[in-house]
């Protein structure tokens, strides 16, 4: 440990050498390498985090830049983990930095968890952070969890010490299309930032056992107004008693689907003429589709389902796959024996292969 770089911190009251020597020895998880995921890794990295784990399977991509600022212009296309790691090396060339470039799953998450202290969930989505949740209570590791809506953030602590877990909050899983992501929704550029450094200082107090931990209160933050809200919950029976994970994460699609991978489906389009239905909404779609798209909102779909061509196989794209999804479970209760393939990772992938206009 390099006295000297730490200095701030060490002689800090209350945290000191032995503050600093718990943080150089502490192994921290980090799932998703995106707004929330950035300044979470660049502050426990140049405070001394002595191991830091990062899983992402995603790219670097322009429009990320406007809240990931860990990343540059010419990292466009590069996977964030790969970007991450260099860029965090040459903040802090003492750090162990371990990368994961996949999605966490049930195949991998216990595998991965379990060489951690504490989990920090940077995702943006409902299955992940069951996922993370489950996994954290059977491992026994505490997770710091994050979220962003429009201009508000949350921000908890799970699973400490026996306290609740994020299934308290949220005991089951909401629609596909019930509340939508930041890539869905937008997001305001300094909002992850702020959201990130909350949960950075949640694992800083876990880590070195200072200050009062979150855990049972979800602290809520209004950009807006600058207001901050309390709210506090308990442990409900059995949700810190789980032994397996579930066989699957994903929202619930009542029919079996086809799907094409973003990469695989680029080849396509240059291949062949598809019948390709973009299903976002219109602000979405005006703001960047592609030109092989036709656009019929999710909500409309089934009034102008008429519109869809049914004579070949009909590709379906939303911005992350998820209401694609649903927008497919609704073809095919129409049309039972129909191919309808869903396009895996929606325009937050398609885009880093083809042009969007």
């Amino acid at each position: 440990m390099n006295q000297n770089r730490y200095q701030r911190q060490i002689t800090l009251d209350g945290f000191g050498t032995e503050g600093q020597q718990k943080l150089s020895q502490a192994k921290v998880l980090v799932v998703g390498a995106g707004g929330l995921g950035v300044p979470v890794l660049t502050y426990l990295n140049a405070m001394g985090v002595g191991t830091l784990g990062i899983v992402d399977a995603d790219v670097v991509s322009l429009s990320n830049l406007h809240r990931q600022v860990l990343f540059t212009e010419d990292m466009v296309g590069i996977p964030k983990v790969i970007a991450a790691k260099n860029q965090l090396a040459a903040q802090n060339s003492s750090t162990q930095i371990h990368t994961y470039q996949t999605f966490l799953s049930v195949a991998n998450a216990l595998d991965i968890i379990i060489n951690y202290d504490i989990v920090i969930d940077a995702t943006d989505n409902f299955p992940a952070r069951y996922l993370i949740n489950d996994a954290c209570v059977i491992a026994n590791k505490p997770f710091v969890y994050g979220a962003l809506h429009s201009f508000e953030g949350q921000v908890s602590v799970f699973n400490y010490k026996g306290g609740p877990t994020y299934r308290c909050l949220f005991p089951t899983m909401p629609a596909a299309d019930a509340v939508p992501n930041c890539n869905e929704n937008g997001v305001l550029g300094i909002l992850p930032g702020i959201v990130g450094n909350l949960q950075a200082l949640e694992a800083v107090k876990l880590l070195a056992e200072i200050g009062d931990v979150l855990s049972g209160v979800l602290l809520l933050f209004d950009t807006l107004t600058q207001r901050t809200q309390r709210m506090k919950f308990k442990l409900q029976p059995g949700n810190n008693e789980i032994k397996t994970l579930a066989t699957s994460y994903e929202f619930d699609c009542e029919l079996p689907l086809k799907s094409v991978e973003a990469e695989e489906f680029s080849t396509i389009l240059v291949e062949q003429t598809v019948e390709l239905i973009d299903v976002r909404t219109v602000k979405e779609f005006q703001r960047q589709h592609l030109k092989e798209a036709k656009h019929i909102p999710l909500g409309e779909l089934t009034d102008r389902v008429a519109e869809v061509d049914l004579e070949t196989t009909v590709y379906v794209i939303c911005q992350s796959g998820v209401r694609s999804k649903k927008a497919i479970v609704q073809l095919q209760e129409l049309f039972p024996g129909k191919d309808f393939v869903n396009v895996t990772g929606g325009m937050n992938q398609i885009k880093n292969y083809v042009d969007t206009y």
